[in-house]
């Protein structure tokens, strides 16, 4: 009997889900495939025509002496250098820029643009994130719930008058919507603005930091060009674990706002049903009947 249970289980609940999560990839393969392959390979050829025509203008270079050069850019690169600039350019390990790094490590982010490069770094950063990675996580869960703590009144929603369920409706409404202009409209602003970046690269910077992916190409505060102030990148961090706590209270609030709109609606559009349709008696409607629970 557990075993036919489990394979229903498996069968009507599991494989639909499965399948849907493989044909998800692959629909995002196919089409990141069609969006970025070509884009790629021209990148890749301009890549190889801009290192002929340096070679053509530098005759005393080869190619071996070329791609070492290269190489040690790309080096350089992983571990945090930027290549552009000189040796004044700020250090990516001061205190504001050490702040945002251990930032990414709890909440998961990982840009990859800079990572410890000593061994003692490592290690420490493998057990800095077994402790902070949960740290986070509970503190995450704690102020989602300390913020929905708040809100207890909509447990009790359908116990209120009507005009107190509008004003309920209307007060989350205007509360998400600034949250989300404070969130997720304003910061790319800034950032557009102190990186010069378009709007919309800003907002991409915004939605793949907070949903924690973190491609890392784009990151504030590493253009060696620009005149940062030193909290820059604290600020960031800070609005990081803001944000994250932000999602965390607008995933379970977005469907009950849904439900409770909905609901409303219902509600009238059922009581104008019924007060156009009930029939008179006398000039008067004819009362319901109320059915008595046993």
């Amino acid at each position: 009997m557990p075993h036919a249970g489990l394979c229903s289980c498996w069968g009507g609940q599991v494989l639909p889900l499965l399948l849907a999560y493989v044909c998800y990839l692959l629909l995002g393969a196919t089409v990141f495939q069609l969006l970025e392959k070509q884009a790629e390979s021209e990148s890749r050829d301009q890549f190889q025509l801009e290192k002929l025509r340096f070679l053509e203008n530098y005759t005393c270079l080869d190619q071996w002496a070329l791609e070492q050069f290269v190489q040690v850019i790309l080096e350089a690169r992983m571990k945090g250098v930027n290549p552009k600039g000189n040796s004044t350019n700020p250090s990516n390990w001061n205190f504001g820029s050490s702040f945002f790094f251990a930032g990414t490590v709890v909440t998961t982010i990982g840009y990859g643009n800079l990572a410890p490069s000593t061994e003692a770094g490592q290690v420490f950063c493998v057990f800095y994130a077994l402790v902070g990675i949960p740290l986070n996580v509970v503190f995450l869960n704690r102020l989602g719930t300390w913020l929905c703590g708040h809100l207890t009144t909509l447990e009790r929603w359908e116990d209120q008058p009507r005009r107190s369920q509008l004003l309920q409706i209307l007060g989350l409404s205007l509360f998400l919507t600034l949250g989300t202009l404070v969130i997720l409209v304003f910061p790319p602003m800034v950032f557009s603005y102190v990186e010069g970046w378009s709007f919309s690269e800003g907002f991409y910077f915004a939605f793949i930091t907070l949903s924690t992916i973190g491609f890392g190409d784009y990151v504030v505060g590493t253009d060696p060009s620009k005149h940062y102030i030193l909290v820059y990148r604290s600020l960031a961090a800070i609005w990081i674990l803001l944000g994250l706590a932000w999602l965390a209270l607008i995933l379970p609030l977005g469907p009950l706002l849904l439900q409770r709109c909905s609901q409303l609606w219902l509600l009238s559009r059922g009581l104008g049903l019924k007060v156009r349709g009930a029939p008179e008696t006398n000039g008067l409607p004819r009362p319901q009947k109320i059915p008595i629970s046993a």
